[in-house]
């Protein structure tokens, strides 16, 4: 037994005894049934912080011949399984962690180093078959599969950090991805291979060869969805325990999206912000911003009216397909936004191909980013949003029109209004601030269509809810018309308190003041 050879299980002992565990290990059901079958290659990408790391202590702790794990395991989801028996610390388990190596490898010999490490303790576990061979480990691994049928769990973490930390060094990457293909492409001792990164495995040029892998990335996690972050049933058991509020909780940490889960929770933020009972940035906290900075800087077409368009709410429509799955070849703003995605900084809808900004830690993060960047007229809108909040609450709306002339004319080389929709997001960015103490939705079902916008309050706050509609050269009393006749309000007839509804109209012929609007309270029972 040793560190990289059949690895004990005190990882996963430790996140057990933590504060707060919750229960992933539904995650081995589906390892065990792709065993040794084609799709055995798992390649699993994830932003940082995601749990992956957590999710290779719990496969070692249960698949290692170098400890035993039932009592660890007793009571969780997995136990109730069919074939949790079977499979439970059987095998032969090659556990890596790609970083260590990249760090301690002298003069970038990443593989050299590898091989001499793993192959040390194979050589002191199967003494017997490997005395006396000097061979890399391939072939030990071969030899020892031809003796004994046993097979290896391979377990690899942060298998892409080469490709991230070392972009420019190709004769590294092509070495490095050479190595993995080899040792486990075809090959018969492997029964499992389960590899995580932030980045999916293809497209590295030629060297593209991975292709035995199955990939589950922020795109699309398939049946891993529920073990991406945490689930919205996960989150308010959460919340009930340390007595938090489910909806802020939501609005802070929410919002990656995938098909089966419409709600997956930022799991490391999640954790922090029950622990320490408050609400803050505890996930883009652990990376200066200036990553992302470089990112939504690029000089692509298109890029930055998009990323206000998300600022403001709105969604923006992507192809994922030209993106190499690495951080320097960009070709179009779609590779960036893409890469957003699989960085956390956005959601992604796979039904309509789009992506967003999923809550409002991460705006947070987009904002410090584009303060200390070339963005200095959408930051003066931010900065501006709070006073068009008050106009709005207190009813001034002839304020609210006149804030809305200045943030327009701020934003117009970047966001123009070419319909209502574009025209709600550029909204949207004028209300920024209202996100701390609302949650904003977009085409609102409710009564017999959908509001524009609809700001609900949450619980910690005393401020009235907004219903708003928008109309483009039409009129402010048109907008207020139409709430009123579709019985906007009634979808928040389980809210109550107070209700504000707001107009407002849009007309490009008139240049000086081209916004108007009109401010009404709803009426109780309506």
């Amino acid at each position: 037994m040793g560190i990289y050879l059949n690895p004990k299980n005190a990882g996963f002992k430790e996140a057990i005894r933590s504060e707060i565990y919750v229960d992933k290990t539904g995650l081995i059901e589906y390892t065990n049934k792709y065993m040794n079958t084609e799709q055995k290659y798992i390649c699993v990408s994830r932003p940082r912080r995601f749990g992956k790391s957590m999710a290779l202590k719990m496969l070692a702790a249960y698949y290692s011949r170098g400890c035993d794990s039932q009592e660890l395991f007793r009571g969780r989801k997995i136990s109730r399984k069919k074939g949790f028996k079977e499979h439970l610390n059987r095998y032969d388990v090659i556990c890596l962690n790609m970083q260590q190596f990249l760090i301690e490898a002298p003069d970038g010999s990443v593989t050299q180093y590898l091989e001499q490490e793993v192959t040390e303790e194979l050589n002191a576990e199967y003494v017997e078959i490997l005395k006396g061979r000097s061979m890399g480990l391939a072939a030990a691994l071969r030899k020892i599969y031809a003796e004994t049928d046993r097979q290896f769990v391979f377990l690899i973490d942060e298998w892409d950090c080469v490709m991230r930390e070392r972009q420019n060094s190709e004769t590294l990457q092509k070495q490095y991805l050479d190595f993995v293909r080899n040792l486990l492409k075809d090959q018969p001792f492997v029964a499992l291979a389960y590899v995580t990164g932030i980045l999916p495995v293809k497209k590295y040029g030629e060297h593209s060869a991975l292709n035995m892998f199955t990939e589950y990335s922020m795109t699309d996690q398939d049946v891993f969805e529920e073990y991406t972050g945490f689930t919205e049933e996960e989150v308010k058991g959460l919340c009930r325990r340390y007595d938090m509020d489910f909806e802020e909780t939501g609005s802070w940490y929410d919002g990656y999206t995938f098909i089966k889960y419409q709600h997956i929770y930022n799991p490391k933020s999640v954790v922090e912000s029950m622990r320490r009972r408050r609400y803050s940035n505890y996930w883009t906290s652990t990376e200066v911003y200036d990553a992302l900075k470089t990112y939504i800087e690029m000089d692509f077409d298109g890029l930055r009216p998009d990323i206000v368009h998300m600022l403001g709410g709105g969604r923006v429509r992507i192809n994922t397909g030209s993106f190499r799955n690495d951080m320097k070849n960009f070709e179009v703003k779609d590779d960036v936004l893409t890469l957003l995605v699989h960085l956390g900084y956005l959601g992604y809808h796979f039904d309509s191909r789009e992506v967003f900004i999923p809550n409002k830690e991460v705006i947070e993060e987009f904002e410090s980013a584009m303060s200390v960047s070339g963005w200095p007229e959408v930051m003066r809108v931010l900065k501006a949003s709070e006073k068009l909040l008050e106009y709005t609450v207190s009813g001034d709306a002839g304020s609210v029109a006149e804030a809305l002339d200045r943030a327009h004319t701020e934003v117009a080389s970047i966001l123009t209004y070419n319909d209502e929709n574009s025209m709600a997001c550029a909204i949207g960015l004028a209300y920024y601030s209202a996100r701390k103490d609302y949650v904003l939705i977009r085409e609102f079902p409710s009564g017999k269509g959908f509001a524009d916008i609809v700001f609900l309050p949450l619980p910690h706050t005393d401020k009235p809810a907004l219903v708003v509609e928008l109309k483009y050269a039409g009129s402010a009393g048109s907008a207020i018309q139409q709430i009123k006749e579709r019985q906007y309000v009634q979808a928040l007839e389980a809210y109550t308190g107070d209700i504000l509804l707001v107009g407002i109209n849009y007309d490009r012929e008139k240049e000086n003041k081209p916004h108007s609007c009109l401010i009404e309270r709803a009426a109780k029972g309506k």
